[in-house]
């Protein structure tokens, strides 16, 4: 179960400066990196802390043959770049400082977004890997802000259902479903428009 920053503090309580770090609400990128490297995964949406497991090892392989399916692509298309977490994402008006999306693509022309230490900006595309204990946040907290830091595209994929949901930003600024990709389903982006990928590729058996 993913917790929030009054029960995270066990995390960090023997830390001599836990006094300094601020209420649920109020935490900056600032505050992040002066959390302990304990194997936790940290995240700060809009000033709350959130903090998970590591994510285990199916989940690492989905990532995995996504980030190498994308990739291979770009090396024919050449039309961006892709990331896999840990990177630090620090999404626009404080919604994420930040956020560690699995994975996310910028388009070519908009690599000045990505810094030598994390990414200042919205992404053109972000990737959330289901996990036991994170998962509500992915689809509720997640959902909410990517849509409101106005990334064109997100996809959820579900371990367990074995599938690949892909929402577009519509007129209004909302996420809305493109479709629901499984099995020998052919994933349709519109962000990677010519990505040749079957959803059961990225499912180890």
């Amino acid at each position: 179960m993913v917790k929030r920053v009054k029960e995270a503090r066990t995390a960090y309580a023997a830390e001599p400066v836990q006094a300094a770090y601020p209420p649920q609400g109020e935490w900056t990128y600032e505050d992040y990196v002066h959390l302990p490297d304990d194997g936790w995964k940290y995240e700060v949406i809009e000033g709350v802390l959130y903090m998970a497991p590591s994510p285990n090892t199916k989940h690492q392989l989905i990532v995995g043959n996504l980030f190498f399916a994308i990739k291979l692509h770009l090396k024919q298309a050449k039309i961006g770049q892709v990331f896999s977490a840990p990177l630090d994402v620090i999404l626009p008006g404080n919604l994420g400082t930040p956020v560690q999306p699995d994975l996310l693509f910028i388009r070519q022309d908009r690599l000045e977004i990505v810094k030598e230490q994390h990414i200042e900006g919205a992404p053109d595309l972000v990737v959330e890997v289901l996990s036991p204990s994170n998962w509500v946040d992915d689809r509720r907290e997640k959902f909410k802000i990517y849509a409101a830091a106005k990334i064109p595209e997100f996809w959820i994929v579900d371990p367990i259902q074995r599938t690949v949901e892909v929402f577009v930003l519509d007129l209004e600024g909302d996420f809305v479903l493109l479709d629901r990709y499984k099995e020998k389903s052919a994933i349709r982006s519109q962000v990677l428009a010519d990505l040749n990928l079957l959803a059961a590729e990225l499912f180890p058996e």
